[in-house]
């Protein structure tokens, strides 16, 4: 623009501060705002406000000033306010490295409590306040690309001038960065543990066919919480071959050094994961870094041998329940079937407030809720045949009767699969219990006389049973570290469940509990001198005391210490823990906090307790206990590079982990 015959405009309404660091010219009826530490022109009609000039002012000082820019008085800040973007326009088309014009923001007028305002910068940092950005992305999940969003770029502008904008790119590269931070805190954490880490281990979906193996540590720390942490996330090939998940979770393993430090590894029901089991168990067992010779090693997911027999029974009576399906649909196709229906339902006298309604295939739970539901209105459905012609679905009465079995065992599923996932962070007590009953609901069951149910309950039966064998004595185990129990619920169910053999099995659950304890007695710093005499004697002759070396010469008072003290009546922590009474059962029992306060009284048993209650028998959360399908990974993030996906969910695990701790 030609300033040649330009005046400068002079104004009593020129009241902002902004004013002392621009020149208002006027030329024609146009006014042009010229700053006077760097000339560039910008709008000075009044109907453009200061707030563009005061924008301008502060990048224009920091360029000058290598970062320093004046105050602002509370007056000018008070024109500062609710923004108002129906001036803005967006455009979704516009490149995104385009600047980002304010001029046209127009701003309310609020009072301020403040009298002074500074902008911030002095104690601005641009790298601090990125990575903010990048823990918020990956705290909350949002999408990367929200950087480059319009509104964000609007809202952060306005909110602090002075933070230069950053691209997917750069905000990638900080959540990684964040990522090996975190992961450092992680190493340094699990290395510090005071006891041992069981890894879970569950297959995630993502967009496509593309699948993720995640590797989960759970854990008992030194404050008596037990833990879940994210190890790994990694890309697998939907295959699922033995070799290569072996491989994945053998990596993970030596990736963190946990691999002496393991205690249980939780898998899915299936025969790749035995194999894969029993390999990990065999190469740690070589190494001695496993107890009991890898009895209590392999465990498998309680909810998934649950959700496995529920798709037994389902399939069993997959043509009846498609019939169930198929007339509810016909009783809500047209108003006048349903008014049919409605009479029919008054005219049997069925006080039901339900109302049929079709399941969501993907939750089995909603399945048992509709057959349930249909069933209290099978005499109506049975009348509705007989009135209604175009009705032609029809379901006999040895079908009515399947479905009233299979809906039963449903039932008792449900509740079992509610009490097993209830809580967000179950410790391993409470499971014996639980099974024990499934189990002997099963034996129950396979008394039936109708062949169908009967083959479906033999088959329910048989696949518990496998879980049962592998399983059992670590459930057994974690039910004697309760005090409300100790060994008295073994003893209360294995009659039922083994009869005239009952004695034997309980004997191999104590042998099993001495064995443990002995172990860790051998190398326990906190092993009272009777207890380490007691290892000496189960380790074949070889005393195995942390800290002591060849060159001890008392390790021979160790070896006479035990002897003479054979005939005093000494007792170990499990002796004292099994012969005292049974702490009373109550609603607020807190297992942990209870080996918390007890842990003086039972230096080595409650060392036993930390590894043993840590367990995770049960891997399924409970928003997913009853779904057909895992977990699924979030659309946005599954469209990222693996290494950046892994970053994400690890870290995001992390992060809430320290939130909640």
């Amino acid at each position: 623009m030609d300033m040649s015959d330009a005046v400068t405009a002079k104004s009593s309404r020129l009241k902002s501060v902004v004013w002392n660091d621009f020149d208002r010219v006027k030329k024609g009826d146009a006014c042009v705002a010229i700053c006077r530490h760097c000339k560039k022109r910008l709008s000075g009609s009044s109907s453009s406000g200061t707030s563009h000039l005061r924008n301008h002012l502060i990048r224009c000082l920091r360029r000058s000033n290598n970062g320093i820019s004046p105050s602002i008085s509370a007056r000018e800040k008070r024109k500062e306010g609710a923004l108002a973007i129906s001036n803005i326009s967006f455009d979704q088309d516009q490149k995104k490295d385009d600047d980002l014009s304010l001029v046209n923001i127009k701003f309310e007028q609020e009072q301020l409590k403040d009298d002074i305002f500074s902008n911030g910068n002095k104690n601005f940092d641009q790298r601090r306040s990125q990575l903010d950005l990048a823990r918020m992305i990956i705290l909350h999940g949002y999408p990367l690309t929200m950087v480059e969003h319009v509104g964000f770029k609007v809202f952060v502008k306005n909110l602090q001038p002075l933070f230069d904008l950053v691209t997917v790119n750069s905000i990638e590269a900080d959540c990684i960065e964040l990522y090996e931070k975190e992961k450092q805190k992680m190493n340094e954490m699990l290395d510090k543990l005071p006891g041992k880490i069981s890894l879970s281990a569950d297959v995630w979906m993502a967009m496509g066919d593309t699948e993720y193996l995640c590797l989960t540590a759970n854990y008992i720390d030194e404050s008596w919480q037990l833990r879940k942490r994210i190890l790994n996330f990694i890309m697998i090939d939907p295959s699922h071959t033995e070799d290569m998940l072996l491989e994945a979770i053998t990596t993970c393993l030596m990736d963190w050094d946990i691999d002496r430090k393991l205690f249980s590894m939780t898998l899915d029901t299936c025969s790749t994961n035995d194999n894969i089991a029993k390999r990990i168990g065999e190469r740690l067992s070589q190494n001695r870094f496993l107890y009991c010779n890898g009895q209590l090693f392999d465990i498998r997911c309680a909810a998934n041998v649950i959700n496995i027999m529920v798709q037994d029974a389902l399939g069993a009576v997959s043509d009846i329940v498609n019939k169930v399906r198929e007339s509810i649909r016909y009783i809500r196709s047209s108003h006048s079937v349903l008014e049919k229906f409605n009479d029919l339902v008054k005219e049997v006298g069925i006080q039901s407030k339900k109302y049929l309604f079709l399941d969501n295939q993907m939750q089995w739970n909603s399945t048992y809720s509709m057959l349930e539901t249909a069933l209290e209105f099978r005499d109506v459905l049975t009348l509705l045949q007989e009135n209604d012609n175009a009705y032609r679905i029809s379901l006999s009465n040895v079908e009515w009767e399947r479905a009233t079995a299979v809906t039963s065992y449903l039932k008792y599923f449900a509740d079992v699969t509610n009490v097993l996932t209830r809580s967000k962070y179950p410790t391993a007590n409470i499971y014996f219990p639980e099974l024990c009953d499934v189990k002997l609901q099963l034996m129950e069951w396979c008394k039936t006389s109708d062949e169908c149910i009967n083959g479906l309950t033999l088959k329910m039966r048989s696949k518990f049973d496998e879980y049962w064998e592998k399983c059992s004595l670590g459930l057994a185990v974690a039910a004697m570290l309760d005090p409300r129990f100790k060994m008295k619920l073994v003893e209360y169910y294995y009659p039922q469940i083994y009869g005239s053999t009952s004695a034997g099995r309980i004997d191999e659950v104590f042998d099993g509990v001495k064995a443990l304890y002995n172990e860790l007695s051998i190398c326990s710093p906190l092993a009272s001198s009777h207890d380490q005499g007691l290892a000496w004697q189960v380790g074949n002759g070889t005393l195995c005391l942390p800290g002591k070396d060849s060159r001890d010469r008392l390790m021979g008072f160790d070896k006479f210490l035990h002897e003479t003290s054979q005939g005093e009546d000494v007792k170990s922590d499990l002796e004292k823990y099994l012969e005292e009474p049974l702490f009373p059962r109550n609603v607020d029992f807190s297992i942990l906090n209870w080996w918390k306060v007890h842990t003086p009284r039972y230096p080595v048993l409650s060392m036993m307790a930390r590894n043993v209650l840590g367990v995770p028998m049960s891997k399924v959360s409970p928003e997913l206990a009853y779904s057909n399908n895992g977990r699924e990974l979030d659309r946005d993030w599954s469209s990222l590079n693996p290494a950046t996906v892994q970053a994400l969910v690890c870290s995001q695990d992390w992060i809430q982990g320290e939130l909640e701790s």
